[in-house]
Formats: C-alpha cells, sequence, structure tokens
C-alpha cells in the first residue's frame, strides 16, 4: 500500500510540477495563436467517467471504420468513427483500467483489480474473463492467437485469445520506487517487445514467451530512490528492423528488432512517449518540451519550448503536423518541419489521452470521457506560431 500511495504522489508532482504551497516550475502560460491550417471538429460524444483522478490508461483502438472506447465504471463502446454513433454498449461491471487493445475479432481490456476482459468486437458479447497477478495499466495487446498483458508488478504473459488460458510468462524485478505507469507490449512478425520499470526493454517469442534479446535504455544513477527512476513506461515503436524507446531519466534510443544491439542513444526524458514518421522522431519529453529528431541518427530537428510543464501526452503525426494534447484539455497541432504551432483546439477541460489518428481523422480522448473527431486541411501551408 505504502508503495501505490508513493507512486500516486509522484505522478501528481510530475504533472503539476508543483508542491502544496508553490509553484516550483509552473506551466507554461499558452501564447495566441494564429492558424495556418483549419481543423474542423466532426462530431463528438461522451463514454461516461474514464477515472479522472485515478491515472488510468484508457484510451482509443481503431479497427478499420470502428472505435472503440470504455470508461473506469466498465462501459464498453463499439463507436462509429464516421459520425460517432455507438454501434454496441456492453456493461462488464468490471472497474476498467487500461484498453480497450483491438483486433482479430476481439476487444480485450484490464482491471485495476487483476482482471483481463475479452470481448467479442462484434456485438460486445463477454468471450471470457482470466484473473492476472496484479493491476493493468497498459492496453493489451491482440497478436494472432494470444493477448498479451503487462501488469504493474513486472509480468507480462500471454493468454490464449480463444479462452484466456495463461501461455507463458515473463517477469522482470520492480524497483521500490516507480512511475505509476506500464509501457504497453508491442508486436513485431513473432516478436514481442515491452519496456520496464527496470529501464530495459526487453524482446521475446510471441509463440513461448523465451526470451531473444534485451537493452538497457535508461540506467538507475543517483543516491536517492526518486534520482534512480528510470522506468521505460511508454510503448516502443517498430519501423521495418529499428526499435525506437526512451525511458524516463534516462535516453532515446535506437535499437535492432533482431539483436536489440543499440545504434544510438541521446539524453531525453520521456514517460509518455513517441510517434514516427518517415524520416523523423517526435517525443513528449517530461519538462513538457516537443522534440523532432531525425531517426538516422538522434540528430534533433527541432524543440518546442512552449508547452513547458503541460503535462503533455504522447503525441500523434497527422498529415504534415504533430498533434499533442496536454493537462488543461488543449489539442497543438504543430508543423512537423519547423515545430511551430499552426492550429489549437480545446474539446474540453480536463487532460487529453493520447490522440489516435485513422483514415485521415483525428480522434481524442479526454479523462473527463469526452471523445472529438478532427479533421484539418491546408497542412502544408506557411507555418505560423511560436
Amino acid at each position: 500500500m505504502m508503495r501505490r500511495l508513493a507512486l500516486f504522489g509522484l505522478a501528481a508532482l510530475l504533472v503539476a510540477g508543483c508542491d502544496k504551497d508553490e509553484e516550483v516550475d509552473p506551466p507554461a502560460e499558452l501564447v495566441d495563436v494564429k492558424p495556418t491550417i483549419q481543423v474542423k471538429e466532426l462530431w463528438s460524444t461522451r463514454i461516461g467517467d474514464a477515472g479522472e483522478h485515478l491515472r488510468l490508461s484508457l484510451g482509443i483502438a481503431v479497427d478499420g471504420d470502428t472505435l472503440y472506447v470504455a470508461s473506469h465504471k466498465g462501459v464498453v463502446q463499439a463507436i462509429s468513427a464516421v459520425d460517432g454513433r455507438t454501434r454496441w454498449r456492453a456493461e462488464t461491471k468490471l472497474a476498467l483500467s487500461a484498453g480497450p487493445g483491438g483486433g482479430n475479432g476481439l476487444v480485450a481490456l484490464g482491471t485495476s483489480d487483476g482482471d483481463v476482459v475479452a470481448l467479442e468486437a462484434a456485438d460486445g458479447r463477454q468471450r471470457w474473463k482470466a484473473r492476472v497477478s496484479g493491476e493493468v495499466l497498459s492496453a493489451p495487446l491482440i497478436a494472432g492467437d494470444r493477448v498479451v498483458v503487462r501488469t504493474l508488478d513486472g509480468r507480462m504473459r500471454a493468454l490464449s485469445a480463444s479462452d484466456g488460458r495463461e501461455l507463458w510468462l515473463v517477469e522482470e524485478l520492480v524497483p521500490r520506487l516507480s512511475l505509476r505507469g506500464a509501457a504497453a507490449p508491442v508486436v513485431s512478425g513473432d516478436v514481442v517487445i515491452c519496456g520496464f520499470d527496470t529501464g530495459k526493454v526487453v524482446a521475446v517469442s510471441l509463440a513461448t514467451g523465451e526470451a531473444l534479446w534485451q537493452a538497457q535504455v535508461s540506467t538507475p544513477s543517483g543516491r536517492t530512490e526518486l534520482e534512480r527512476l528510470a522506468d521505460v513506461d511508454a510503448a516502443v515503436r517498430v519501423s521495418g528492423d529499428d526499435v525506437y524507446a526512451v525511458g524516463y531519466q534516462g535516453r532515446l534510443v535506437m535499437l535492432s528488432l533482431d539483436s536489440g544491439q543499440v545504434w544510438w542513444g541521446r539524453d531525453v526524458s520521456s514517460y509518455r512517449g513517441l510517434a514516427l514518421d518517415d524520416d523523423q522522431i517526435y517525443v513528449s519529453a517530461a519538462d513538457g518540451a516537443v522534440i523532432a529528431l531525425k531517426r538516422r541518427d538522434g540528430s534533433v530537428v527541432w524543440q518546442q519550448d512552449g508547452l513547458h510543464q503541460r503535462g503533455l501526452g504522447t503525441p500523434a503525426v497527422d498529415g504534415s503536423t504533430v498533434v499533442v494534447g496536454d493537462f488543461e484539455g488543449y489539442l497543438h497541432w504543430l508543423d512537423r518541419d519547423t515545430g511551430r504551432f499552426v492550429a489549437r483546439e480545446r474539446p474540453g477541460d480536463t487532460p487529453i489521452r493520447t490522440p489516435v489518428v485513422g483514415s485521415g481523422r483525428l480522434y481524442a480522448l479526454d479523462i473527463d470521457g469526452t471523445l472529438v473527431a478532427y479533421t484539418s486541411s491546408g497542412a502544408d501551408a506557411a507555418p505560423g506560431g511560436v
């Protein structure tokens, strides 16, 4: 229980950047942006309570023209990406904390109580429910006939997609103090890759769970437990034979998919994550900077500091822009070439979860449960803003 309380307290400190009496490092005041692209809201809907103060990992899963979303109180919905209408609604009666993960006709979610539930993607009927060893705070990965789940106790396990039976289990040590969060597992071919609180990225066989390689992304250092935090809580990104990963108080690295060899590393601290395009990496740093780097060598292309300490989420690439949400419910569109602000919208006033792009649209979900779809045009216009 003490460790759980410490995690909540640290998370609040990281996002707010202040204590009870004074702001140690206050959030940046937003500068007005003269839009140089047109952003249009297509539709908006409410999905219900999303666990506003619990730092959960409830997001959006996109599968073709359907979005899957869930609330902390156990409601899962399939929503039309075209018009925002609900296609089906399922009442799980579970304290949902992570997901959905979607694919292969299945929608999977995790709970605060250590359950994983799998629903039929077509109609929301429950296929199975399985108990795992700890709270789930990252979206389950559906890969072939397996559902891979990472729990807060440092374990990653594969469950049968047909009935929820455990097929394999891998485990990493959990430091006495760590950030409240867990990296989502990612699959490439027959390899599952995931970050852990030890600062490692581990690759295992999807079929057997056999360890293939591990790489140290962030190395714990310092005299205090706080200084030694080195979690890799952000999902890795894979492109071709390259793996990109980032750790808190650590590095951004490019790894070889087949061996885990580190090709290059740069000092960057992030617990939110990365987005990629063909040439660049975009990262939301722990201090609120948005940084673009060259994929081939990690050299910095630009850094946008106008969102300092604004509790940024994971960035998303949307056409010729990169989009990131903040703790006050703003979505910021930045030019991919220069990092300048080109548009801003505010669908609500609570933190934005990771925006998701699909079929030329951007979908954003805030922790108050508001889901919004946007389309943008004119993204190739001359950049403006800061």
